[in-house]
């Protein structure tokens, strides 16, 4: 079975304001978080989390992101 992503206009009522700050922030919705929509109450919170990750600290955005890519490789993420 394939899960397809949540386009906005088949979102859940309490994440079309999360689509809608997306869209305006970064010009829309990466499929990342179109996934992340099957679980509407999940989405909101998981994009704050999100948000602090990548928030400027103590590693550099190519550190973080190489931990990132390293996670999903080593738990068999194609996406």
């Amino acid at each position: 079975m394939k899960i397809e992503p949540v386009e906005k206009h088949e979102v859940a009522e309490s994440a079309r304001p999360v689509y809608e700050k997306l869209e305006q922030k970064t010009g829309r919705v990466i499929n990342f978080f179109k996934m992340m929509a099957h679980k509407p109450d999940v989405l909101a919170p998981f994009l704050e989390f999100y948000s602090q990750v990548w928030a400027p600290g103590a590693l550099s955005p190519k550190i973080k992101e190489l931990a990132y890519l390293k996670t999903s490789l080593m738990n068999g993420c194609e996406y």
